[in-house]
């Protein structure tokens, strides 16, 4: 009676999880942000919005994901090519490389992602706000003012427009106006320690034109070479009420149609409804609150920068800076982190959907990489730049990492990672197989043997030794050498489950090829002859523990590595890392199973990198408790890496097999996760309660065998129609076949 009692307590808690998420993780103010990298943030993966007060007025910061100035600024990269770059290094004569390639990024204003404008109303006749609430749930932003007035805005989450209403008002003479930014102006831009660039007039765009009317607003603003891009914004008056809408065009004429009661209604219900199944997809519950809204603010962001059809996920996405200023970074694409970070926590969330925008567009680009890589490294196959513009074009830049040759590696992972997690075949056969393979190709024809061993002409790892000579090595980084063995090893994979043995073989050759990590009593070197000697943010040495999974803390002779690697970091401290170094930090810890550290690294970043509206700031907001840098521009990376991080704590897809609860801190008694998804394309739930591993649900997408650990030895597992299997467990992991769509239940026995 005793068990029957638990098991129905059990079904009710995993139940529990799967609720909405809890208007406790909003965010709630009593006041208007002043800052633009504090405001409300709004979007659908394609248009942005944000929502603050500026001199008194409240404000809507305007964006749209393609508005891009590609104009390039490199010279023929058929000339200044790797090779080149290869031969000034062995001449020592680095200068004319760092003037040629590396200086236009930041000596042309070109090419950079691009603010679209803004909206203001005067809402001095209002009074004060006395709340100012973004429900997270629905993507609603509601601000109450002191009259009684309301002001309510959303971005609509399937069509390109946003929608605002102010309602109970005393003044009906509030209208919108349009605040165009200064790309034809001479204003002098204010520092506000946020790694702006230059200001936007450096851009030297004509003069856009409005057109008003006592409905609407139009603003067309010309860019480069011929491309424009249109605001419009329409509203209608009732009572007193009034309802707006507008939208950002990119190269074709603004249009809405005057939104009517009923069709309010519409547009309402389907907007909640997306938000409805984005919620829906996972849930998690741990005891730690700061820790938990975090995450759950990390979910509504990546909901609202990703979307099918948008762009993938840029520095700062849909908030394009409103200071005036080019953004920190240009906005653009960055894929020696900070693309591939974004992306994290989509898998095991299960937003697949979402996390399938980086790969197409990954893909959209291609036949502009393929051109990339013939151009400057002079082989077949593919290769992507590290910082890329909308369309594919390299921009330059600290070429170690702007150019480098294992970028695709890192790239293809999550084409690799999009099929494990969903066993998608056509996926596999459509775009994982070739773009892997392809990215594979790339990397054997660059590089070479030398006494029996394959040999990457040049190697780096990001960002040590900045931009300098030192910063290309004559031998393998770990962090090249860990991504080529990944690279090889996933084409073998892909290859093998397209029945292509002889290809499964040629992959796998290569692949044995390739040196050992190269490691020594200070753990993974940075490359032979060079330790980690300095504190530095980018965990690019540690590439083989996570995301790569090379390294497995379970085999002892990994386990010292791990080790090591991990006492050295913490010698060497944290002075030199941004925010995006305690999220990955975490994970890296999870990984090696050192829960309470990994818990900690998230704090921190919570605490310490994050804006009140969670954005991630890179510094450390709190004048320098744990870093040096104090600066504050927004990137995301930093944001879907904490999500990652806590999914790491709560469930691993490790080398053919599963992990639930494999990082748990003892204090943490009450968990329990629904939904989380696993590679192999099993979606799982489980629960601990009071300090007790209870119960794991598992269902099967695609069918195939489900390889296991699970938090309890003792288990009695059932199938959906309630009758008893027995799995067979061997060294702790649980197997068994599972068909399409079937569900297991593994219950702790020992209850």
């Amino acid at each position: 009676m005793k068990k029957i009692i638990i098991l129905i307590l059990l079904v009710a808690s995993i139940g529990r999880v799967t609720a909405q998420v809890s208007a406790e993780y909003n965010l709630s103010f009593p006041s208007l942000a002043s800052k633009w990298d504090e405001a409300m943030p709004l979007g659908n993966g394609m248009l942005g919005a944000l929502v603050w007060q500026k001199k008194g007025n409240l404000r809507l910061s305007l964006d749209r994901a393609d508005l891009w100035d590609e104009r390039k600024a490199l010279p023929d990269l058929s000339q200044y090519n790797f090779k080149w770059v290869e031969q000034q290094k062995l001449k020592k004569d680095y200068r004319i490389v760092q003037q040629t390639l590396d200086e236009p990024y930041n000596r042309q204003t070109y090419p950079t992602k691009l603010p679209a404008g803004a909206m203001e109303f005067n809402i001095s006749s209002f009074g004060k706000v006395i709340s100012n609430v973004l429900d997270i749930k629905t993507a609603i932003n509601t601000v109450k003012f002191e009259d009684g007035t309301l002001f309510r805005c959303y971005i609509h989450a399937k069509q390109n427009q946003g929608i605002f209403t102010f309602e109970n008002l005393k003044n009906s003479s509030v209208l919108p106006e349009l605040i165009v930014h200064n790309y034809a102006g001479n204003e002098k831009i204010a520092g506000d320690n946020s790694h702006a660039g230059e200001g936007l007039q450096k851009l030297g765009y004509a003069k856009g034109a409005v057109t008003k009317d006592s409905k609407s607003i139009r603003y067309k603003q010309p860019t480069y070479d011929g491309h424009y891009y249109e605001i419009l914004i329409s509203w209608t008056k009732s009572g007193n009420k009034i309802s707006g809408t507008w939208t950002v065009s990119n190269n074709q004429p603004a249009a809405l149609t005057a939104i009517s009661a009923a069709q309010e209604n519409i547009l309402l219900k389907s907007h909640t409804n997306w938000w409805a199944n984005f919620w829906n997809q996972s849930a998690i519950s741990v005891p730690d609150k700061s820790i938990q809204k975090q995450y759950y603010m990390e979910q509504y962001k990546l909901g609202s920068v990703a979307r099918k059809g948008a762009p993938a996920i840029t520095l700062q996405a849909v908030w394009t800076a409103d200071n005036g200023s080019l953004p920190p970074w240009k906005g653009d694409f960055h894929n020696d982190l900070n693309t591939q970070l974004s992306y994290w926590p989509a898998y095991t969330s299960n937003h697949l959907a979402e996390g399938e925008t980086f790969t197409d567009w990954l893909w959209n680009i291609k036949a502009e990489s393929k051109k990339y890589t013939k151009s400057y490294f002079g082989v077949e196959g593919l290769n992507v730049p590290g910082v890329v513009t909308l369309s594919g074009y390299p921009m330059g830049g600290w070429i170690q990492y702007s150019m480098s040759p294992m970028v695709n590696a890192w790239c293809a992972q999550h084409f690799y990672w999009q099929w494990k997690y969903s066993m998608d075949k056509k996926f596999l056969t459509e775009r994982a197989y070739p773009y892997i393979t392809q990215s594979a190709l790339f990397l054997e024809n660059i590089t070479r043997m030398e006494k029996g061993v394959r040999k990457l002409p040049l190697s780096s790892s990001p960002e040590y030794h900045d931009n300098n000579i030192n910063a290309w090595f004559l031998d393998w980084s770990n962090f090249d050498l860990g991504l080529a063995k990944f690279l090889f090893k996933a084409a073998a994979e892909v290859s093998l489950a397209k029945g292509l043995k002889t290809e499964q073989e040629h992959w796998l050759g290569l692949y044995k090829q390739l040196p050992e990590l190269e490691s020594n009593g200070a753990g993974l070197t940075i490359a032979p002859g060079q330790d980690l000697n300095d504190s530095h943010r980018h965990m690019s040495q540690y590439m083989a523990i996570y995301p790569l999974a090379i390294l497995d803390a379970n085999k002892s002779e990994d386990k010292v590595v791990i080790d090591n690697s991990f006492k050295r970091l913490e010698e060497k401290g944290t002075r030199a890392w941004c925010g995006y170094s305690f999220s990955w930090m975490a994970s890296l810890y999870a990984r090696a199973y050192e829960a309470d550290k990994a818990v900690k690294q998230l704090q921190i970043f919570a605490s310490n990198f994050c804006s009140p509206n969670s954005f991630h700031l890179n510094g450390d907001q709190k004048g320098g408790q744990y870093s040096g840098f104090t600066y504050r521009p927004f990137t995301l990376e930093g944001n879907f890496a904490f999500a990652q991080g806590v999914n790491e704590l709560l469930l691993q897809s490790r080398t053919n097999y599963v992990q639930v609860f494999p990082a748990l801190p003892e204090s943490w008694k009450d968990v329990s996760f629904s939904n989380l998804r696993s590679e192999g394309a099993f979606l799982i739930s489980a629960s601990k309660v009071n300090g007790t591993p209870q119960k794991v649900k598992v269902t099967s997408e695609q069918g195939g065998k489900l390889n296991i650990r699970l938090p309890f030895e003792n288990l009695i597992a059932k199938n959906q129609k309630g009758v008893i299997i027995k799995p067979s467990t061997v060294n702790g992991i649980t197997s068994l076949n599972m068909k399409k769509g079937e569900t297991v239940d593994f219950v702790n026995g020992a209850n």
